[in-house]
Order: structure tokens, then C-alpha cells, then sequence
């Protein structure tokens, strides 16, 4: 066992107590208490609309349909968020959209690495919900056009994606739409959503129908700009146009975010009172132009009491973790951790899930170095908002990524390491090693909680699920409702993957209100 000190956080990682990692941070104790369960989805299912079924970017569990069996199994409704839909050869008009599934969740705390369980998180699917623009039109996950917006009664202006036939090489009439790069998700109790975008980056409210019925628009120093104007490309041009894609000039903006880089974390307070919005890493003009600066990302509040009129309260800097990477140079390294989702517990600290990239199922190299599920803490933290750091050319850090002088940052505390194969093994998953089946999937990039009691975790005991994003990696893929074929170039079948934790919170924490 090693005593590990960083800032305020003092984590204890132990193979031989009843534990795997037990962190404080700012005098909270957590306890990582073992990999509870894993589950998979065929790479080739297929939605109610005939097209690739992938559900890995951000998740949202009902809590009021969260019940613990009497042979000590649990069931429970997952909704499941996709992003922009199969894009690694080129974007498509995919509409975005959210998946619903029943789970069956049974723990095996018996398993070990010589005796493995099976299996234990079973989905079902059961429906699919498409998003809407304000008019009804359909949403895109073609990438932004590099100038120009639409305009909507109450709404800000909101980024447009035009594109010429059908959107994916076939005839059509063409059109503009609101794209939408989906990857955070909070389910309201109306049944309506919102949803966290990477192309603006906004994020929107969506009725339980799908239809778009607000907008926010973050401060302008997130904004992607080129040539002195607004420009929500992420120089990520559609699959149709090949090789005679116009190019984006530059590629990456001067300021605003990064592309691709948007808002990753989305989660929302235990009253539903507050929405909490982080974006995936920090803005070309503090760093986030290099995967070695770009450590000092933002984190906004807004007060959504009333969800149609939110309000932007506070701001705070938030500092990634650093990793080694070894197959790069010294020079190099260390890099920084981009951030994949964002869950608030209560009193200021959240989990946020950090990790490397380009490692894992898929890839040319299979163990990944950093996947973890960490803390944070901004009790301390300054309070940015305001025009000194959000106006366009304002920022909180250097280009080199160093943090302006008289501002204090949030603390961080790693706690779960998502990689440990003392843990993985049990349930046949593994980290580096043969690209099969269950070697972890690159991408991990969702976070949500439920009690293991079944009711309100008066015990302070958590199951935390975390799913993969596969890109919709298939040689079986469909797209267009079902009448645009692919397969990936890759030549790999990535199946979506689920991973759940079994964790305990503080003492008396409350993650939820109590009904």
C-alpha cells in the first residue's frame, strides 16, 4: 500500500483491504470499493429507426424507476446518448437523438480473476427519442458551416450546418439544420431533457418529444471564432463531399474552444435547480490549441429554476490531470487528461471522468494509462465570471496554459482508476493486451449514480455506471434509416461497453434530494 499526497487530496490504493482506492478531498472521505459490473451491447444492433445503435456519450438513470429485487438483483431504465452518429470517415446527417433501455443489474461480488463472472448488466432496448429544432426541422450531426446562423423567436442565434441532397451522397433537396454534437444529458422530471453540444458549444432543452424549446449560449470567450467572426466549424466536413471538401481556413480558430472540444460535461444539481456545464478542455486562447496546455478548462452555473429563462450564475477554472504517455517523446509529455463527463455530487465537488486517447479496443496501441473517474472541488475556487475573463479575446490562462496570477483554481482528487485489470479481470474485461472483444474500448465518456440500497442511499453506498463511445465502429452499420450502409474502415466491431463501481460517498451525503 502507498500514501499518495496531491494538494488537499490524500489517496490510499490497497490490494489486500476491503477497498481498492479510498481518496479525501477538502476533508470528504470516498472509498472506491470494487468493480461491481460489465456489460456489453452488440456493435451491429440497430434503433427503432434502422440505424446503428451507439448510446456511449453521456447517460442519465431514472431514479424513480430504480428497484432492488429480492434475490438482490436491481432493475432500471438507462437513457442513452449518442453523439453525432458514424463519422470517422466524414460527418453525416444523422438526426441526434436518445435511446431508452430497461437494465438488469445483478452483482457478483464473489468474482475473482481466476474465477471470472460472466456478465452482469443486461440491456433491453425499448424506444428511441429524435431531436428538433424550434420549427420542427430536423437536427444534424453534420459539422457547423464556417460563417452564418439561424434565428428563432426567444432562442440566441444558433449555429448552422447547410448541406446539399440528403445529406449522406444521395439526392435530395438539401437544406440547413442545427447541429447538434450530443454529449452531455440531464433527464428532467417532466420528461424533457437537456442536452450539451460540442459544435456551438450551447446546450439545449428538449421536450419529451424531442422538439427544441431552449437554448443557452455561453460566454463569448468560449465561442469559436476565424477571421474575426463566429465560426462554429470543427473542420469536420461531410462524408459526401470526399475528397472536394472545401477547406476550413484556419483549422483551429484563435479563440473560443477547441475543435471537437465542447462541452463534454453536463450534470445538474440534487434540486434541479442548477445546471453545471464544463467544457471537454481549455479555449485555444489558454492553451487549448496543444494537448500538453490545455489543462485549465471552464466550468459554468446556470440557475434553471425556470428552464426557459436560465441564468448565468458563476464560473470557475477547473485544472485537468497530467498524464505520461508512453509512446511519445519526452519532450512531449506530460499530456493532459481532456475531460469526458462531469456528475455533481453535493457542496461543491463533482466527479468528472478524465483519460488519455488513442488507446484501447480499436487502436494501434491497447493499454490506456489514464481512465479515471476523479473529484473536484471549487469551495475555494475564484469566481470568474464576469468581464474580465468571458469576453472574446479574455482568458484565465496563458496560450502556454499557465493560470493568471490571483486566480485559485478547483482542487482535484483522483480517485477511480478505470484500468486496473486486478479489477477488470474479474468480469472478463481487460486493459492493453489482444484487440478482442472485451478490451476496453477507447473512449469512455459517461458517469451515473444509484443507490445499492434500492431507495435513497441512507448508507451512502453508490452504484457508478460509465459507458463506452464506439463511434458506432462497426463492419455492420446503418445509418438513414437503415438505407445508408457502411463499414468502418477500421475493419473492427467495437460493441458498446458498461462498466459499474461500487463506491461509498461521504458520510450523509446527498447526491439527490430525498423523495
Amino acid at each position: 500500500m502507498f500514501l499518495l499526497r496531491a494538494g488537499i487530496a490524500v489517496s490510499l490504493v490497497s490490494t489486500t483491504l476491503a477497498f481498492v482506492n479510498q481518496t479525501t478531498c477538502n476533508g470528504r472521505t470516498y472509498t472506491y470499493e470494487e468493480l461491481a459490473g460489465y456489460g456489453t451491447v452488440p456493435s451491429n444492433a440497430r434503433d427503432e429507426f434502422g440505424d446503428t445503435l451507439n448510446f456511449g456519450s453521456a447517460l442519465a438513470l431514472d431514479r424513480s424507476q430504480w428497484k432492488k429485487l429480492s434475490n438482490g438483483s436491481y432493475t432500471g431504465v438507462l437513457w442513452g446518448l449518442p453523439d453525432r452518429g458514424w463519422n470517422t470517415q466524414g460527418t453525416l446527417n444523422f438526426q441526434p437523438r436518445v435511446h431508452k433501455f430497461d437494465i438488469l443489474f445483478t452483482p457478483k461480488p464473489e468474482a475473482t480473476v481466476e474465477n471470472p463472472s460472466a456478465k452482469n448488466l443486461i440491456f433491453t432496448y425499448k424506444e428511441t427519442i429524435r431531436f428538433y429544432g424550434p420549427d420542427g426541422t430536423p437536427c444534424t450531426g453534420l459539422d457547423g458551416d464556417t460563417t452564418g446562423h439561424l434565428s428563432y423567436p426567444g432562442f440566441p442565434d444558433l449555429p448552422a450546418a447547410s448541406y446539399t441532397g440528403d445529406g449522406f451522397g444521395g439526392p435530395g433537396p438539401g437544406g440547413k439544420r442545427i447541429p447538434v454534437d450530443s454529449e452531455g444529458i440531464v433527464l428532467n422530471d417532466d420528461g424533457s431533457f437537456w442536452i450539451s453540444d460540442e459544435y456551438g458549444p450551447y446546450v439545449y432543452r428538449f421536450d419529451a418529444f424531442g422538439r427544441m424549446t431552449t437554448a443557452i449560449r455561453p460566454p463569448n470567450a468560449i465561442i469559436p471564432m476565424r477571421n474575426g467572426t463566429e465560426s462554429f466549424s470543427a473542420d469536420s466536413p461531410a462524408y459526401y463531399e470526399g475528397d472536394d471538401a472545401e477547406p476550413v481556413i484556419p483549422s483551429d480558430g484563435p479563440t473560443g474552444r477547441n475543435n471537437n472540444h465542447g462541452f463534454e460535461g453536463l450534470t445538474v444539481s440534487g434540486d434541479g435547480k442548477n445546471l453545471y456545464i464544463l467544457l471537454q478542455a481549455a479555449t485555444n486562447q489558454e492553451g487549448g490549441l496543444t494537448s500538453q496546455t490545455e489543462r485549465y478548462t471552464r466550468l459554468l452555473k446556470y440557475d434553471i429554476t425556470i428552464p426557459s429563462k436560465p441564468r448565468y450564475a458563476r464560473e470557475f477554472a477547473v485544472p485537468l490531470p497530467l498524464y505520461v504517455d508512453p509512446t511519445a517523446k519526452p519532450s512531449k509529455n506530460p499530456k493532459v487528461a481532456a475531460q469526458s463527463e462531469l456528475f455533481h455530487i453535493q457542496n461543491g465537488q463533482f466527479f468528472m471522468l478524465a483519460r488519455d486517447g488513442g488507446f484501447g479496443h480499436g487502436q494501434d496501441v491497447s493499454l490506456s494509462n489514464y481512465r479515471h473517474i476523479d473529484i473536484f472541488d471549487v469551495n475555494s475556487a475564484t469566481d470568474i465570471k464576469g468581464s474580465t475573463y468571458d469576453c472574446t479575446n479574455c482568458s484565465v490562462a496563458s496560450e502556454a496554459g499557465v493560470l493568471k496570477s490571483g486566480i485559485t483554481p478547483a482542487a482535484y482528487c483522483s480517485f477511480i482508476d478505470m484500468n486496473l485489470n486486478s479489477q477488470l479481470n474479474r468480469f472478463g474485461a481487460h486493459n492493453g493486451g489482444a484487440q478482442d472483444a472485451d478490451l476496453l474500448n477507447e473512449k469512455w465518456e459517461s458517469i451515473g449514480i444509484v443507490p445499492v440500497d434500492g431507495l435513497i442511499g441512507d448508507d451512502d453506498e453508490w452504484f457508478v455506471f460509465s459507458i463506452s463511445d464506439n463511434d458506432f465502429i462497426t463492419q455492420d452499420g446503418y445509418m438513414n434509416g437503415g438505407a445508408f450502409r457502411y463499414a468502418d474502415e477500421s475493419g473492427f466491431n467495437l460493441e458498446n461497453q458498461a462498466l459499474v463501481f461500487k463506491i461509498k460517498l461521504p458520510d450523509h451525503s446527498r447526491p439527490f434530494n430525498r423523495d
